[in-house]
């Protein structure tokens, strides 16, 4: 790992939370993700499971956090299993935990080597009536590939068929999508890196500059930030390719007069960050695009500040519609009758600004959070309106990530990453 070592009592403050809210005898399982192959003998990097790393800090593979907080004995409540290491491990792959690195990491005092996990499984399973599986119920989910987690249930289900099945998904939902102030640390440290990105490709930036190398500053500067890379994958798309929602393949030239989206975050210790900025390849807007993207900055101004606790996110995407309507009346992108003649399953603003306005951010780009609960403070939230106009040739997004508060207004973690007009225009011709 290049990130410091994040401080274990924020994963016994994680397993408090959820072993507090298991039901009665009962046991929790929680898997890392496999190593997945490319071909040959070639691998993708290894991303651990955020579940066990938000629950333990430990970021290896072929590792497992066991939780059972009613057994016999105190030292069986909490137990890791961890991969064995040994000296020919060491030569070849690097240092792996020991058992002492591993209490230090994560303030778990029993740890096991991974072939003991069946029987001490079985001791434990004898005193427990149930068993929480971890599937993975986000609402954004699409898992095409057998996990290392889905192994686990099937293989469980055929060994303890008489245990009674939970799931430990909507306890993480919850826990997972109201932060610990040390994790808004580590969010800010993610934001702060992609502010440092940010501001050393407004001085890069040209006319017939390549797509991909504005890509390239980003992660050399991530990378130099101790950052493993991209929270996710960068759009960096000039004029029309703006216009494209996951526009990825970023291999265009940008050309004098366009605009650049740059939809682009670091990550720090797994944490993400979600930025999105919108400039001008020749270092200056155009009367119609600077009078776009101001709308687009109105929008998303305003929308920040219904960001509060008890804001339900359904009617909050209803508020910001009205907003955006206002807006593009004023651009003469849509009229009156546009809107007096609109489907109300998809008003007339939508032409324009297809995609929601915010999502839960942490640990998971999209992070966990229930959709249907309420806002409440220390939740993460992004805030990135955006209209495409094809026509025209140019699309702007313009997207902060920030902290709902107790009270008032919400915190944004990106406050320092240039977004006015005059700010970026100045720095990409100073």
């Amino acid at each position: 790992m290049k990130y410091h070592q994040i401080d274990r009592d924020l994963f016994i403050k994680n397993r408090a939370k959820f072993m507090g809210q298991m039901k009665p005898k009962s046991v929790a399982v929680f898997n890392s993700n496999d190593i997945y192959p490319i071909s040959a003998d070639s691998t993708m990097p290894f991303a651990q499971h955020r579940d066990i790393f938000y629950l333990s800090g430990v970021d290896q593979e072929e590792s497992i956090l066991l939780l059972f907080p009613d057994a016999p004995y105190e030292h069986q409540r909490e137990i890791l299993f961890l991969k064995e290491t040994n000296d020919h491990i060491a030569v070849w792959e690097g240092e792996k935990l020991t058992k002492e690195r591993a209490l230090a990491v994560s303030g778990i005092k029993t740890v096991y080597w991974l072939q003991e996990f069946e029987k001490v499984l079985f001791e434990l399973m004898t005193h427990s009536d149930t068993i929480y599986i971890n599937t993975n119920e986000h609402y954004r989910a699409t898992v095409e590939t057998e996990t290392r987690e889905a192994r686990f249930v099937k293989w469980w289900k055929e060994k303890y068929p008489a245990h009674a099945v939970a799931k430990s998904n909507p306890i993480l939902q919850r826990i997972r999508s109201v932060k610990e102030s040390e994790e808004l640390d580590l969010i800010q440290q993610a934001c702060n890196i992609t502010e440092k990105g940010f501001r050393r490709i407004l001085s890069f930036v040209k006319p017939n500059v390549m797509e991909y190398e504005i890509e390239a500053e980003f992660i050399h500067e991530f990378i130099s930030n101790r950052s493993k890379g991209f929270a996710y994958t960068p759009i960096i798309g000039s004029g029309n390719n703006a216009n494209v929602l996951h526009y990825i393949e970023n291999n265009q030239q940008c050309k004098a007069g366009d605009l650049i989206l740059l939809d682009v975050g670091a990550e720090y210790a797994n944490y993400s960050s979600d930025m999105t900025r919108t400039i001008p390849v020749s270092g200056k807007f155009s009367e119609r695009q600077k009078a776009v993207y101001n709308a687009v900055l109105n929008v998303k101004n305003e929308a920040t500040k219904m960001l509060v606790p008890g804001t339900m996110w359904k009617q909050y995407h209803i508020e910001v519609g009205k907003i955006m309507t206002s807006e593009l009346l004023g651009l003469g992108l849509i009229d009156k009758a546009d809107v007096q003649n609109e489907n109300p399953d998809w008003p007339a603003y939508k032409k324009y600004f297809m995609h929601g306005t915010s999502h839960h951010m942490g640990l998971d780009t999209h992070d966990y959070g229930i959709l249907t609960d309420p806002m409440q403070a220390n939740m993460v939230f992004t805030v990135e309106p955006g209209i495409y106009i094809p026509a025209e040739g140019f699309g702007i997004r313009l997207e902060d990530d920030v902290v709902i508060q107790e009270t008032g207004a919400p915190f944004n973690l990106m406050r320092n990453i240039p977004i006015e007009v005059d700010e970026i225009e100045s720095l990409m011709n100073s």
